[in-house]
């Protein structure tokens, strides 16, 4: 159920090895093809779930979180930065010492992620493809004393024309319908899209299968009954999804099925430069620093299409006009939080869930801290102003920044935003704090599992599709 990095890792590698599999998604199937040449805004419209407006609803000092997913063949895989991170040690320290996962070592994941890597091409983003953006980012945190190191994705061919989130026009980002599905299906894989999965069916402590609906029409409305009969069933709708699934079905514990999401929150500073920058001319995302990975803070490169950037300028009218006329001038930089989860995913109304998140104080005290490491980044390199993620906020120059108390702003006029929706049905030692055990399986069932973001016990700090898809495998191969 789902076809992202945790799905479509699990049915391939069981189709591979002789299972008839059927996977069920949601969404449209989008040839990449046809996802290349579409517009940004027409790329949000049609494979973005919600338009790209889904929101996890802050309670307490806490912003309002804008969490991106994909939703058709291929999942947030498709819209991802191709971003690949192995799971930090110093997380996967803390799962074995403070949560008992003693199978969860770099050596013994070891096998599955070089897997991984080789399936989806993983390869290091060379110096000479880096935006001007980050050029001067990286030039500003060598003035600080800082590192700056490579990202490595799994592309193949890229050029650094920087639409990967919107679309690859030369189909060089190797995600799961490229390079998974197309495998599953040949070994004889059945892939179904516009299928919503509502419930397992279960009898005793099996699952016989599930039951779901057709969606029809361009706008997806529930369509003819569908049941799959199944000896195995494999949960895999996300860390926003696979809770709701979980819970129709009556399975798992309530205090532990949509509780403990981690988002890790993220803000991006913009630098105004005199010279013309022209950040869109080189890869999405291409160098990034962990050297403040024991505050819980990492920061990221990254920029977005410039129709999308001037949406967000300040001021109104000629005053907007004139701060986005200035958009090849600026440079862009992004920072993460690795997160403590305090999210909860509740059943709404309609097919989508009720997502709250409360942010923890000691997590939200790391936001000034952030910001303040980007904006005097940027003005050690040379930024004659930055623009903060603050809401009504101007262009400040250095002076002004520095006279700007980060630490008086209310969370509500703060722009956050998500891409790693994770740990909403975790992986654990006991029934007792977890809903599944450590490979991946529901406690007291004995044929569902569950593979997706959502099993992840803790943020990881780092985006997470290679992580996912390594915890996949691990799970596909102890499945079988």
């Amino acid at each position: 159920v789902g076809s992202g990095a945790g799905g479509a890792v699990v049915a391939t590698e069981l189709a591979l090895r002789g299972l008839r599999v059927i996977v069920l998604e949601e969404g449209p199937r989008l040839p990449a093809a046809l996802h290349g040449q579409m517009r940004p805004s027409e790329s949000m419209r049609h494979v973005w779930r919600d338009g790209a407006f889904t929101l996890a609803l802050p309670l307490g000092d806490t912003p309002a979180i804008n969490v991106t997913m994909g939703r058709g063949v291929g999942g947030s895989s498709a819209l991802t930065g191709a971003v690949c991170f192995r799971i930090p040690d110093a997380v996967l320290d803390h799962w074995q010492r403070e949560l008992g996962l003693r199978d969860y070592t770099a050596a013994q994941l070891e096998d599955a992620v070089t897997h991984v890597e080789k399936a989806i091409h993983v390869e290091e983003v060379p110096v000479d493809m880096r935006s001007r953006s980050t050029a001067l980012f990286v030039e500003g945190a060598r003035a600080r004393g800082v590192e700056m190191m490579p990202i490595r994705r799994n592309t193949k061919g890229c050029d650094g024309c920087g639409r990967c989130n919107f679309g690859c026009p030369h189909g060089a980002k190797m995600s799961v319908d490229l390079s998974y599905l197309p495998r599953a299906v040949e070994a004889g894989a059945q892939v179904w899209s516009h299928t919503l999965v509502e419930r397992v069916v279960m009898k005793g402590r099996r699952a016989v299968g599930v039951t779901g609906r057709l969606l029809d029409g361009p706008e997806g409305r529930p369509g003819a009954r569908l049941t799959v009969h199944a000896a195995r069933v494999v949960i895999a709708a996300g860390a926003w999804h696979t809770p709701l699934v979980l819970r129709r079905s009556g399975i798992g514990h309530p205090r532990f099925v949509g509780e403990g999401l981690t988002l890790h929150p993220g803000f991006r500073v913009l630098g105004r430069f005199r010279e013309k920058v022209r950040g869109w001319q080189g890869a999405l995302q291409s160098a990034y620093t962990d050297a403040y990975e024991r505050e819980g803070i990492t920061l990221m490169g990254l920029f977005v299409p410039t129709g999308v950037l001037g949406a967000t300028m300040p001021g109104v009218g000629a005053e907007h006009m004139e701060n986005s006329g200035r958009i090849d001038h600026l440079a862009m930089f992004g920072g993460i939080i690795h997160d403590q989860g305090g999210g909860s995913v509740h059943r709404g109304l309609g097919r989508e869930p009720i997502v709250t998140y409360r942010m923890a104080p000691e997590d939200r005290a790391l936001i000034p801290r952030a910001l303040t490491l980007m904006a005097e980044t940027f003005f050690a390199a040379g930024a004659e102003e930055v623009y903060l993620p603050v809401l009504g906020l101007h262009g400040l120059s250095a002076d002004a920044f520095r006279a700007f108390d980060l630490t008086k702003v209310p969370a509500k006029r703060l722009e956050c935003a998500s891409q790693h929706p994770l740990g909403s049905a975790r992986m654990g030692c006991s029934p007792n704090n977890s809903v599944v055990d450590p490979d991946g399986k529901v406690w007291d069932l004995d044929n569902v599992w569950v593979a997706d973001g959502s099993v992840l016990p803790t943020s990881l700090g780092v985006n997470p599709q290679l992580s996912i898809m390594t915890v996949a495998t691990r799970i596909a191969w102890r499945m079988k």
